[in-house]
């Protein structure tokens, strides 16, 4: 039995999911913390005491924060204004699979990968912004 899932439902689920990747690098900085001794008194002092993939593991973590809220805005736009359609669901699962590429990149310090998958999960972004905008009347000609 095939499971039918709608664009609009994938759209949904992609900004869920795009959530939840948001706190994946940050398991190994938990996971680095404890094997350094977790300093509840000043668990940010504790930063340098880091090893370096537990660093960049940080600072995927943060930047997963702001490509989200670009990314959910873009996916929302293109679910309110009904523009939910095959672009936009490979829009939606490209800016997940370069977010995931990106936070593997960054954390085995992989620079050149990584900053090429920001750049393919931005224009994902870019795309569903502008199908979201074309499909309320803004007429991009798509």
């Amino acid at each position: 039995m095939v499971i039918q899932w709608s664009d609009s439902l994938i759209l949904l689920l992609a900004i869920a999911l795009a959530a939840v990747l948001i706190y994946l690098p940050y398991l190994l900085v938990g996971y680095a913390r404890f094997r350094v001794g977790y300093d509840l008194a000043a668990p940010r002092a504790m930063f340098d005491r880091l090893p370096a993939y537990a660093q960049r593991a940080t600072w995927a973590h943060q930047n997963s924060f702001e490509t989200f809220l670009p990314f959910a805005a873009a996916a929302l736009i293109a679910y309110v204004t009904h523009g939910e359609s095959a672009t936009t669901t490979w829009a939606a699962l490209i800016f997940l699979a370069a977010r995931v590429v990106y936070s593997g990149c960054y954390i085995f310090n992989v620079p050149l990968v990584r900053s090429a998958s920001f750049v393919i999960g931005s224009l994902a972004t870019l795309v569903l912004f502008a199908v979201g905008l074309d499909a309320a009347g803004l007429n991009f000609g798509f």
